[in-house]
């Protein structure tokens, strides 16, 4: 089974208070469901198209460990907290 891997790009943050009861959410939710935090901050260098915004990338054991953590109670109660705080695209693509 591959390992998985949950991207998230900030476009936009509107509301830094939401963003933060987001984090302090979000975090637990993800590591206590078997999410290990690879690479949190701004682009060193973009290339190309690439936008200078803030990215996340979380690697989990599967697809489907990745999805029950999006899914599950906590990190829902993470996302109501962030509610229109940011705009962020989130992509889980399995490894190679």
């Amino acid at each position: 089974m591959a390992n998985a891997y949950w991207v998230s790009a900030y476009r936009a943050v509107k509301d830094a208070d939401k963003l933060a009861a987001y984090a302090k959410l979000a975090g637990p939710a993800i590591t206590g469901g078997g999410g290990r935090f690879l690479a949190r901050g701004l682009p060193a260098k973009v290339y190309e198209h690439g936008l200078a915004e803030r990215t996340v990338l979380i690697e989990f054991d599967s697809v489907e460990q990745a999805l029950a953590v999006h899914d599950s109670p906590g990190y829902q109660a993470a996302l109501a907290a962030l509610g229109d705080g940011a705009e962020r695209d989130l992509r889980i693509i399995e490894g190679a």
